[in-house]
């Protein structure tokens, strides 16, 4: 992943002459107080003629140097992106239209290789804390991603590297304009982590991997790292992690991170589903489409690159973050259906179905965390099963929680980050789905309310401790379409789950 560098600048417009100078224009015609009367006249000629009305989405590209403009417009390409309704109420909706404006500056970019641009910020966000710079950068960087490691034969067309330098112009207040382009840069790194770990191929992306990415931001921060190997996950008796390792020759993994400011009053604990590879094991799934299986780990991503930012932005609240990692294959050693399982906190499990993996690791590292770190909260994240797209579409991640308060703070940094939730029920009646009459419980429930059974199964695990479980099955990848998110995977929960450690402790 690169870094791309972000200067923040009051000089005028007329100033840049680089390859691609932005302004906003939104619904209601606003233009940007930075550019010169010149420039103002032509845009406003370009939305009388109704080719360009400043609709979200919209872009229009112009050329100074033919247009008539090149003497207050030095800049090889100007290009308008429509914001829509900059008097929009609801702040979710208004910051989606930056990030998603930001998206269109990237494709804008990346469309005329534009790898120097300026974004002259709308001064007409009044409402809004330094016109919404971190919203728009953080919509750039996101919709700037490529992954193309194992491209070695890039057609010329493609020889893209991305945008190098961004040059954010404001008015006023550039200390604060410069803390929010900050945290745009740090957070959108960050998602794009976790973008870079599901794009790698199972056969490079391995526990060891997750072991190897943590001890690295450890290494460069002040975050604690921990690891739990085979042996000391049979010496603390965490049987689902064992079970379902044990048809694969790559050893599993338990990855541990710890943020502990050095003043705190409040423990957060996330949890991430790391499975690296998931074939189902002896329950096979069907071979169309299992290539993507190598997705199966984005909740292990997520919690790690936001722990990735928490290094930076280091807020006064002690953050663990736990990634059970393993792989789910029918080697001869496999677990079997039928067999029963004992897990870290004594509850025992008839495994029925092999392919319902992710909730064994889960329980043992839930377990084990609230037991350890005695948290005030978890919230855990999972691509647990299918049926939450069923459900919910690509469109929203599936919430489900036995404390109303959580619940409802994640929904919210769910909705400010373009990122939104729905949550579904939970209830005795789902957990009668999952007993069993050889265990204490089993691990799949029949088909009916899958989702909400696999978190049954999960809530056997965290007793009265508020707890939050995100299925991001549908979201991870596939998630709907946006300007800001190419295809494959999206990065979903890293910026939820800052944004929700940002606020929580004012919270409670």
């Amino acid at each position: 992943m690169k870094n791309t560098k972000i200067i923040v600048s009051n000089k005028a417009f007329r100033k840049y002459s680089g390859s691609l100078a932005v302004t906003l224009v939104d619904e209601q015609k606003n233009i940007s107080s930075f550019l010169d009367k010149q420039i103002k006249r032509q845009i406003k000629k370009v939305l009388e003629l109704g080719d360009f009305s400043g609709k979200k989405g919209e872009s229009l590209l112009l050329y100074p140097s033919s247009s008539g403009i090149k003497g207050t417009v030095p800049a090889e390409r100007l290009l308008l992106v429509g914001l829509g309704d900059s008097g929009e109420s609801k702040r979710a909706a208004l910051f989606e239209n930056l990030r998603s404006s930001g998206g269109v500056i990237a494709q804008t970019a990346k469309k005329n290789k534009a790898a120097d641009i300026m974004i002259a910020l709308p001064d007409y966000l009044s409402s809004l804390s330094c016109n919404g710079a971190e919203q728009i950068v953080e919509g750039v960087l996101l919709g700037d991603y490529q992954f193309v490691k194992y491209k070695k034969n890039r057609k010329p067309d493609e020889e893209y590297s991305g945008i190098k330098k961004i040059t954010v112009l404001s008015q006023k207040n550039l200390s604060g304009v410069r803390r929010a382009v900050k945290r745009a840069q740090y957070v959108s790194e960050a998602a794009l982590s976790a973008r870079d770990m599901a794009n790698e191929p199972g056969n490079n992306w391995t526990p060891q991997d997750f072991v190897d990415f943590a001890k690295q931001i450890a290494g460069q921060s002040s975050l604690r790292c921990k690891i739990l190997n085979r042996d000391q996950m049979k010496k603390v008796g965490m049987g689902g992690i064992l079970a379902v390792s044990q048809g694969t020759a790559v050893p599993p993994k338990l990855v541990i991170l710890e943020h502990v400011p050095q003043r705190y009053s409040k423990t957060i604990l996330l949890v991430g589903k790391g499975l690296t590879f998931d074939s189902g094991g002896i329950s096979i799934k069907p071979s169309a489409g299992m290539e993507d299986m190598k997705y199966d780990m984005c909740g292990g991503a997520a919690v790690l690159s936001t722990m990735q930012a928490l290094a930076v932005e280091k807020p006064d609240v002690k953050v663990v973050a736990i990634v059970p990692s393993s792989e789910n294959l029918s080697g001869s050693m496999a677990v079997k259906p039928g067999d029963v399982i004992t897990h870290y906190n004594g509850i025992t499990s008839e495994v029925v179905n092999t392919d319902a993996e992710g909730r064994l690791i889960l329980a043992d590292a839930l377990a084990y965390g609230i037991k350890k770190y005695k948290p005030d909260c978890v919230v855990d994240l999972a691509t647990l099963t299918g049926a939450v797209i069923i459900s919910l579409g690509h469109h929203r991640t599936g919430l489900m929680s036995n404390d109303d308060r959580l619940a409802e703070k994640l929904s919210e940094s769910g909705a400010l980050c373009g990122e939104p939730l729905w949550r579904l029920p939970l209830g005795e009646e789902y957990s009668k789905q999952i007993e069993s009459d050889v265990a204490d419980i089993k691990n799949v429930g029949g088909r009916e309310g899958g989702s909400i059974t696999a978190a049954a199964y999960l809530e056997k695990f965290v007793g009265d401790t508020p707890w939050a479980h995100l299925d991001i099955a549908g979201t991870a990848w596939d998630f709907t379409k946006k300007t800001y998110i190419p295809k494959g995977p999206s990065g979903i929960g890293v910026r939820t789950l800052i944004d929700f450690i940002r606020k929580w402790k004012k919270t409670v």
